[in-house]
């Protein structure tokens, strides 16, 4: 019994490691930023998250920077002629009383130039700075590779 106490409390303590975690700035609520392990040869990747607005007014998302990327940018997917097409935006508005979710196929941060390739298990540091709450460093939880689930709390 005490074994499978022990057991138990181990896997709890595991789990909650890699729990996502949420972080607020202004009525901006940015939850469960994370990203896949990427293999060797890739020098770039993704992040994602979800955005939810609180407030009554809208903001724009203005700038992302990370230290483990020499160039991050916003993209979004779009279609064209039956094609997709990853757009480079310069902003990214964020309307009052909604969400805005960044995920796998659609917005997403796009992180370039990567001397390190990332690795499931660790995190890393991304701030985001938006044009009225101002900025917020998040950190995103990196998962293994074939973990396809995008959704975001």
């Amino acid at each position: 019994m005490v074994a499978r106490l022990l057991v138990f409390a181990a896997l709890l303590a595991s789990s909650t490691l890699s729990v996502a975690h949420d972080y607020q700035v202004g009525e901006l609520l940015i939850k469960s930023p994370w990203s896949r392990e990427l293999p060797v040869d890739l020098p770039g990747g993704s992040a994602y998250f979800s955005i939810d607005n609180l407030g009554s007014e809208s903001d724009r998302l203005i700038s992302v920077s990370s230290p483990r990327a020499q160039k991050t940018s916003l993209h979004a997917q779009a279609s064209s002629d039956g094609m997709m097409n990853m757009q480079h935006m310069t902003t990214m508005e964020i309307p009052a009383h909604s969400q805005t979710i960044f995920k796998p196929g659609a917005n997403h941060v796009m992180l370039s130039g990567m001397e390190q390739p990332l690795k499931a298990g660790e995190q890393f540091p991304l701030t985001l700075e938006f044009e009225k709450a101002g900025k917020v460093e998040v950190q995103v939880d990196v998962r293994p590779a074939d973990e396809q689930t995008g959704h975001v709390h």
